[in-house]
């Protein structure tokens, strides 16, 4: 099974950053092919909503950006996970992106069935604050018609060494390894 691991943290060492690791280790451990981009690190535009994809076979107006990497690898994945630190109750912008950038293949993402994973991680110990997030991820799933494969949310990692000295390292692993 192909898995695509798109991450949304600026930060190369933080908790999301280690929870992805993990994810990636175990989906690699039980034999899946992973693909990660760190949606942060890339050079991405934002959807101008401007329709040039419907009157183009798809073909976005920032036709020269990363994002068609990542479209490649979308469209032939599985099963994608979504991996993001909490940023005032939602997704990372740099993720945001990426997701809203779907919008120029959304009937080819409708028409095959694909597991979709959540990964998200805040220094909120409150369980109020994942509400938005877990809810855009229901939606995201509803509307491409995508199974919930599963979410993780890591409540009170501020740090990296929060979640390193957390059971959430362990169960991002086990997320990886039952895909």
């Amino acid at each position: 099974m192909k898995v695509l691991v798109l991450t949304g943290s600026p930060h190369a060492n933080g908790t999301t950053a280690l929870l992805a690791d993990e994810f990636c280790s175990g989906a690699v451990e039980s034999g899946h092919e992973v693909v990660r981009f760190d949606t942060a690190k890339l050079k991405l535009n934002p959807c101008l909503g401007c329709d040039h994809c419907r009157r183009n076979e798809g073909k976005c107006v920032h036709e020269y950006d990363d994002m068609i990497e990542i479209i490649l690898h979308l469209l032939t994945a599985d099963a994608v996970a979504l991996v993001t630190p909490l940023y005032y109750f939602g997704m990372t912008s740099q993720l945001k992106k990426v997701v809203d950038r779907f919008y120029s293949v959304n009937s080819l993402l409708r028409e095959k069935s694909k597991k979709l994973y959540l990964i998200a991680a805040g220094a909120d110990t409150d369980e109020w604050a994942m509400d938005g997030i877990r809810a855009h991820y229901k939606c995201l799933c509803s509307y491409l018609r995508w199974q919930e494969g599963g979410t993780l949310l890591a409540y009170g990692l501020g740090t990296r060494q929060d979640a390193e000295n957390s059971e959430y390292k362990t169960l991002a692993k086990k997320l990886g390894q039952e895909i």
